[in-house]
């Protein structure tokens, strides 16, 4: 029987809603369904860091959300309600070089309209409720909005449908970790009265002893208020009143007279979390990605980041498979990289000082490290550096080959590829290296002073039998973030080098092709 869909996405968050529009892109059949009965009107998440603009970028939506949102410019912070210094933002090579604050309501509006246009739209008031696989298909049986019932098949599913995920828990997938111990994050959209400067892009950091709050701007309208504290009643479930925000933000400020007022839509949170990942992201043709593959402790703001990047890593790997052009374990890849990315995030928002729950004397070494650190342009470069996720590699995935293994600075197989500045061959006209790669291609990246003849003979028998569509670019550029002139680097769809090695060496190239299946 013909499957209903190449992919039946199971979940319309910012996920799901990104992964059907990548596989759209790819000219894949999708269908999206959630249990909702429409678009949640929730703010929730409300940051998009650089390296998820850049994924977003590739799939031809990042400007029209960068449009509706602010950009992070800076930020300054305070101790006991004393000013210890500020941070700039924009050192960034990049096209999307700040962070962007925006609701995920409003995400999720902008990427539903894409979708639509890109002929989908979300089947709400649809609940996955049994998954089954059958050979080459999944049967899943879904409680439609009239309360009957149907059963959809697709050669595969994607089960974006959140922490509780009925998906995973109906394939028996173990979802790993621990609850966060004495911590509690309250949250708020407001309008704050006080003797501080608004300016769009603009935003604070109060710290105290076992409090930290951080307010930015939003694009509607005030303020997102995000207070990590510490939790002496664990008992206490119900929403925070605007008065228990209005004193965590007062007392961590220093600002007794501070007033506030709701925006609409009204929204006050309080939560505690779970660090989790899920024992594997893939059963057979069933996948898991975002808060279904993993969730954690708010603190830093990634989440909804790590759960886009994976739908930006995983939908041109499905199509590649489900096309023929790739092996089916191209697909086992993808937990490897996404479990690593988020086991890395996890541990990383736990180090994390401006967001630690911090007894009175170590918050007093804090307040002295972040007066000396702040002036420095080093330190603010590295921080920036840290948050954009631009580090956040794939070094110990099996896609991700170095030949021969070196140390010393430079790209390595595995690292996202520097967006600098670059001349193509055939054009005078400098561009950023991102502009030039495809998602739905692999690029063979060279230096434009080593593309003789000969050289790209070899480069082209190489690939001349691969499935996977790569294109070769020789370019020209003053910096040396390409690295090694006598190397060449294989870029995958998703903007992360797969392969470096020699241009000598064209027979590994031909080996990693046969690897994934493709040649």
């Amino acid at each position: 029987m013909e499957p209903h869909a190449d992919v039946l996405v199971i979940g319309a968050g910012p996920v799901g809603l990104t992964l059907a529009i990548a596989l759209r892109r790819l000219s894949m059949r999708v269908r999206i369904v959630d249990k909702a009965s429409g678009r949640d009107r929730e703010p929730k998440a409300d940051v998009l860091f650089p390296l998820a603009g850049e994924a977003l970028g590739s799939l031809g939506v990042g400007e029209t959300i960068r449009q509706h949102a602010y950009e992070m410019q800076g930020a300054n912070f305070y101790s006991d309600g004393r000013h210890v210094g500020s941070f700039v933002t924009g050192r960034l090579d990049s096209d999307y070089p700040r962070a962007m604050t925006i609701e995920q309501h409003d995400i999720e509006r902008l990427l539903i309209k894409e979708l639509t246009r890109r002929g989908v739209d979300v089947e709400w008031l649809t609940e996955a409720t049994e998954v089954c696989q059958h050979g080459d298909q999944v049967a899943v049986t879904l409680r439609l909005r009239d309360g009957g019932a149907q059963v959809a098949t697709a050669a595969w599913v994607v089960a974006c449908d959140g922490n509780r995920s009925t998906v995973r828990q109906r394939l028996g997938i173990p979802f790993e970790g621990k609850r966060r111990a004495n911590m509690q994050v309250i949250q708020g959209n407001v309008v704050p009265t006080w003797p501080l400067c608004d300016e769009p892009g603009h935003g604070y950091f109060f710290l105290a002893p076992y409090r930290s709050v951080i307010a930015f701007p939003t694009p509607g309208r005030g303020y997102r208020i995000f207070c990590v504290r510490d939790d002496p009643d664990p008992g206490r479930t119900e929403p925070p009143t605007l008065d228990e925000l209005r004193d965590l933000i007062a007392d961590a400020a220093g600002i007794p007279d501070l007033r506030l007022t709701l925006t609409e839509p009204v929204w006050l949170s309080r939560g505690r979390f779970a660090d989790r990942v899920a024992g594997v992201l893939r059963r057979g043709r069933v996948l898991l990605a975002g808060d279904a593959a993993h969730a954690w402790a708010p603190i830093g703001g990634h989440g909804m980041n790590v759960g886009i990047l994976g739908a930006h890593n995983l939908a041109w790997k499905l199509a590649a498979v489900h096309r023929g052009q790739a092996a089916e374990s191209l697909l086992d890849s993808y937990t490897v990289e996404q479990r690593g990315l988020a086991r890395g995030v996890i541990r990383d928002m736990k180090l994390n000082i401006m967001e630690a729950l911090l007894p009175a004397p170590v918050h007093r070494a804090r307040t002295a490290f972040l007066k000396a650190a702040l002036p420095l342009s080093g330190f603010q470069r590295r921080a920036e550096w840290m948050m954009s996720d631009f580090g956040r590699n794939h070094r110990k995935s099996p896609l991700s080959w170095q030949r021969p293994w070196r140390l010393g600075r430079g790209p390595r197989a595995g690292d996202r590829v520097h967006d600098g500045v670059v001349v193509s061959a055939g054009s005078a006209a400098p561009v950023r290296l991102h502009r030039l790669l495809g998602y739905d291609r692999w690029t063979l990246l060279l230096a434009a002073t080593r593309a003789d003849a000969a050289t790209l003979r070899r480069l082209r028998q190489a690939c001349e039998h691969s499935t996977m569509p790569v294109e070769i670019l020789a370019v020209a550029s003053s910096g040396r973030f390409l690295g090694d002139v006598e190397d060449f680097k294989l870029i995958r769809p998703d903007g992360y080098i797969g392969l470096a090695a020699p241009l000598s060496r064209s027979d590994i190239l031909h080996c990693y092709l046969t690897m994934l299946g493709a040649a």
